[in-house]
This record gives C-alpha cells, sequence and structure tokens, in this order.
C-alpha cells in the first residue's frame, strides 16, 4: 500500500539523495519541506510533492499534516553550519530546535508511524576517544550539539508519553551529489571545492591532522530507508558513516589528485573543533545493513565530475 513520506530539508544533500531513491525504488508519494536556506530546487525530482516555507513557523507545519496523510517522517532539515552556532544561539534553537519540536507534536496528534531524525556526530563532543560508540552519554561542545542531543531526548520522551515510534541515525561527514559547495560553512570537501574550482588554495583549520570519516552519500540511502521500515531500530540511536579514517591532510590531497590541478593547500589559525572524531559502524551494519561501498577516492571523483557541471 501506498504511504505518503515526508522528507524535511529535501533539497539538500540527503534530502533530495533518499527522495530520488524512494520514488526510484519504491511506490510511495514523497512530500517534501524546505526554505532552500541551504538547497536548491535544481536538486529535487520532479515527482516530490513541494512545500516551501519555514519549520519554525508552527502554523505551517500543521497546515502541512492537516492537507496530508503522512505515515513516516524522515527529518533531515537543519542548519548545520556548527562552527557558527556559538555566535548565533538564537538562530541555531529556532531552527534546529524549535523546528524538530513543531514535527514531532504534529507527528505525535496525527499518529505518524515512525519518525526518523537526523542527528549528529557533534552530540558525542570531544569527551570521549574515537571511535565514538552509541553507548557513550553525549557531551556536545557547541550549541549545535547541544540542540541535536536535546531533539533526541524530546524524542524519547515523546515515545514514552505519547507512543510515537522514532529511530535516531547520527551520520558523520557525507558528501557527495547535491552538496552546496558554495557555502562555505558546511562540508570540508565541498567547501575544497569550490575554492579549487574558483582558483584558490584550499583552506586548512591548524595543522590539518584532525581525523575524521567521510561517507558518500548514496551508501547511506538504504540504510535510511531501513530505519523507517525495520522494527528492530524503533528507539534506536544508530551511527552511521564511513569505516576508515583519515586526517584532513590527507582527504586535501586526494582531492587534490582527483582534480588534476598543482596545488598546495593555506594553512589557517585552528579554530573550536573536535580534534578526532569518527564513529563505530557495527550497529549500521546490523539494523540498517549499511554497506561501506563508496570509497574517497571513487566518491570525490563523481563528486567532482558532478561539481564542475
Amino acid at each position: 500500500m501506498s504511504k505518503q513520506i515526508l522528507i524535511t530539508g529535501v533539497a539538500g544533500l540527503l534530502g533530495s539523495r533518499l527522495a530520488k531513491w524512494i520514488i526510484d525504488n519504491t511506490e510511495h508519494q514523497v512530500i517534501g519541506v524546505d526554505d532552500l536556506s541551504g538547497g536548491y530546487m535544481d536538486n529535487l525530482p520532479a515527482a516530490v510533492k513541494m512545500y516551501m516555507f519555514d519549520l519554525k513557523e508552527l502554523k505551517h507545519v500543521n497546515d502541512l499534516f492537516k492537507e496530508n496523510s503522512i505515515d513516516i517522517v524522515f527529518h533531515m532539515a537543519a542548519y548545520a553550519a556548527e562552527g557558527l552556532s556559538p555566535f548565533m544561539r538564537k538562530h541555531n534553537y529556532e531552527n534546529n530546535l524549535i523546528a524538530s519540536t513543531n514535527l514531532i507534536t504534529n507527528s505525535i496528534q496525527h499518529g505518524v508511524e515512525r519518525f526518523v531524525f537526523t542527528s549528529s556526530m557533534a552530540v558525542y563532543g570531544d569527551k570521549y576517544v574515537p571511535p565514538f560508540d552509541e553507548s557513550m552519554l553525549p557531551s556536545p561542545i557547541d550549541p549545535y550539539g547541544i540542540a541535536k542531543y536535546a531533539v533526541e531526548q524530546d524524542l524519547e520522551v515523546a515515545a514514552r508519553q505519547h507512543g510515537l515510534n522514532y529511530t535516531v541515525v547520527r551520520p558523520h561527514n557525507f558528501y557527495g551529489r547535491n552538496q552546496n559547495i558554495w557555502d562555505r560553512y558546511r562540508n570540508v570537501l565541498g567547501i575544497w571545492m569550490y575554492q579549487i574550482l574558483n582558483e584558490q588554495r584550499p583552506t586548512i583549520f591548524g595543522d590539518g591532522q584532525q581525523k575524521r570519516a567521510f561517507s558518500y552519500v548514496d551508501d547511506s540511502l538504504v540504510p535510511f530507508w531501513n530505519a523507517s521500515q525495520n522494527n528492530a531500530c524503533i528507539d534506536q540511536i544508530i551511527n552511521l558513516g564511513g569505516i576508515k579514517e583519515y586526517t584532513i591532510n590527507e582527504a586535501c590531497q586526494a582531492l587534490i589528485n582527483v582534480t588534476g590541478y598543482n596545488i598546495e593547500p593555506v594553512y589557517l589559525e585552528k579554530r573550536h573543533e573536535v580534534k578526532h572524531a569518527w564513529c563505530t559502524w557495527d550497529k549500521s551494519v546490523e539494523l540498517l545493513n549499511f554497506k561501506h561501498k563508496i570509497d574517497l577516492h571513487d566518491g570525490l571523483s563523481m563528486m567532482w565530475g558532478w561539481a564542475k557541471k
């Protein structure tokens, strides 16, 4: 039976790629919401029933749920500039916390079957030695991570008090086709691509020895869908992302090799961030059938081909 699937942030990297996967592989209808603050209409499949508004406006969220019989919610919308969050707290909490609670409230009221929340590795903070495991108590170091953790806690209460079935997915360092490479506060791989395309040297904050595990977006699509279908995922928190960590220096050199440019990065003053951050992936394999198919070189090659267009 066909269902109505709501994807927030549908014009962004994750939302647009998941929307296309659902349309191509199921009979379900995709309803999308985006305010286009970080996404683009060109990313959207034509079959998406699109709403354009700001999720922190409760009336618009109420009307959306009244006009549709939504079965599953994928909440992917966020103001994802983590490094800016300490300097724009109100904007961060309105867009990443208040907007989320508007969706949760309506999901309770309208009997949504499953609420899949896209959280963040940022909830772990710098308290632990990686890889970060889902059993670790979150300890975020910035307002972005605090907002994400607060939504996770709100969902736990919504489940206990109102029976809302939810799954929290904590992705980390996704990249790929449809990424916003024009926003200098988002994913570092996209930032570097934009800089190289504009004949600028890629910038690295600090010594470049920070470690991350990068994940090509298409490897996450089946796992995200499974998060909404597998009953073993109900009330679970699941890391999702790459299985191999790289230093920022290594990642930058990998991109330079892909582009074929003879260029050296420029090093800037270090910033407030977690030095080493990557996660365990065993739980995502068990519950979401995650498979890391696309390595960094191949993923960068595909993304670079798209970015040049």
